[in-house]
């Protein structure tokens, strides 16, 4: 398992946070207990397994639900 701190742009309203973590908890290989979207500091954080999804598919997703990812931190 790899974690991962996504930095988004500034998410405008609570509802954000919705959809990217519906986005987000769709996706094969995908932790979703540790998933948290946080609209303060506008980032998403979570453990995900990289035999089943590379980093690149999950900001993919995020960015498909219309949010510009703006770095990503892998551990």
């Amino acid at each position: 398992m790899k974690s991962a701190t996504i930095q988004l742009e500034t998410l405008a309203c609570p509802s954000c946070m919705q959809k990217i973590e519906g986005a987000v908890k769709t996706l094969d290989g995908i932790d979703k207990d540790t998933l948290k979207v946080s609209f303060n500091s506008s980032k998403v954080k979570l453990d995900f397994d990289e035999e089943k999804i590379s980093i690149d598919k999950i900001e993919e997703a995020i960015t498909r639900v219309g949010y510009e990812v703006i770095k990503t931190k892998v551990k």
